[in-house]
């Protein structure tokens, strides 16, 4: 519902009425009174000229408006303060009004609400979590911060679909679930009483620190630092249990869907404690397997290449950009995989989306113009 006007107006006229036809005998109709907005460089939030009631009153401008202006300010009820400006009487509503106003535009749904909303769909990404530990305060930053995003968008009108990505598999849980595997001895949440994202967040730690040691050992012996990264036992034992996982090992598998299950719970208790919800979930466990057929697509078209290793790029060297790993030597996907196919998935289900909005750290701009331009060398009709 349209709100014509902040409500004074009315209550303000019949006030400055009774004020003239006291003071200068003037029966004026309130309705026929003018108000406008008073100019920025003065203080006031209305303002009344009082030029047309100079010959009734006898004064100059500047006396009338003055004794108007004191006339208001006496009955107390609207105005709290005023000032003169030749024929122009600048009027100060008291605050208690402007509360009462609010209070009563915000349960009438109707302050801030445009008068001509969008109601074209848009669907907002936030949260997207690891599930290799805890939601930190980035995280906290971009639910809040998506949150609040939605209800403005759904305050203006638009159709809203709240959603998250969860990045459930990969380099990072599988840290997790080695460290786990090697020094956990069996814990659990409940033998624990660790809140289950904390305890997986715990081996992820553990997991480093090991790595640490065995690449600052490696290097000690006389190997480059890059080298030892690759060549450190843990490492070597993290790709073949990512591997695995693409080929549904089922021991691996297992671990993997106990140990997220332990990450779930902890998150719905951080988004309840923080008052935020999604109206869909996608997870990268489902995404990067579209993404993978997406990224064979580019390469059967042309779109992308493929190294003597079997990795496959795409160059964005023309946009400005550089050469982007788009799937790993050994067929392992890549952030920007399971990106792929959770956006072709996204606009597949909601096809009437208008806009895709990523909350995310200003860290993450570079990874989505480079996601934004493989969709367009893909001619995906969604990409901008």
């Amino acid at each position: 519902m349209k709100l014509t006007n902040p409500g004074f107006e009315q209550p303000l006229k019949e006030s400055i009425a009774n004020a003239l036809a006291s003071l200068y005998k003037v029966e004026a109709d309130a309705d026929s009174l003018l108000l406008q907005e008073t100019r920025k460089e003065f203080e006031g939030d209305t303002t009344f000229i009082v030029f047309p009631f100079t010959a009734q009153s006898r004064k100059s401008p500047e006396a009338t408006a003055q004794e108007l202006g004191e006339a208001l300010l006496a009955d107390g009820t609207l105005v709290a303060g005023f000032n003169v400006v030749k024929g122009f009487l600048n009027i100060v509503l008291h605050n208690h009004w402007w509360m009462q106003f609010f209070n009563q535009a915000r349960a009438q749904e109707e302050y801030g609400r445009p008068y001509n909303p969008d109601d074209s769909l848009v669907m907002v990404e936030y949260s997207s979590p690891n599930t290799n530990k805890p939601l930190h305060l980035g995280h906290i930053r971009n639910n809040l911060l998506g949150f609040a995003v939605t209800n403005i968008l759904e305050f203006a009108g638009h159709g809203v679909i709240k959603t998250c990505i969860v990045n459930d598999r990969g380099v990072h849980i599988s840290k997790s679930m080695l460290a786990w595997q090697l020094w956990g001895n069996g814990e659990t949440p409940e033998s624990t009483g660790i809140k289950g994202d904390h305890l997986v967040g715990k081996y992820y730690v553990k997991f480093d620190q090991e790595y640490r040691a065995q690449v600052a050992e490696l290097i000690a012996g006389g190997m480059a630092e890059e080298q030892a990264k690759k060549d450190a036992p843990l490492m070597q034992q993290i790709q073949e249990m990512l591997v695995k996982w693409e080929q549904e090992d089922a021991e691996v598998r297992a671990l993997w869907k106990t140990m997220n299950s332990w990450v779930y719970a902890g998150f719905e208790e951080s988004y309840r404690n923080l008052g935020v919800d999604f109206d869909t979930t996608y997870y990268e466990s489902d995404t990067y397997v579209l993404g993978k057929a997406i990224v064979q697509e580019g390469v059967d078209n042309g779109a992308f290449y493929k190294k003597e290793d079997g990795s496959v790029w795409v160059d964005l060297t023309e946009d400005g950009l550089d050469h982007k790993l788009l799937l790993r030597a050994d067929g392992t996907s890549v952030y920007i995989t399971q990106d792929l196919g959770t956006a072709q998935l996204r606009f597949e289900q909601e096809p009437e989306t208008s806009k895709l909005v990523y909350v995310v750290g200003n860290e993450q701009d570079y990874h989505f113009k480079v996601l934004a331009l493989t969709c367009k060398k893909l001619g995906k009709p969604w990409a901008d």
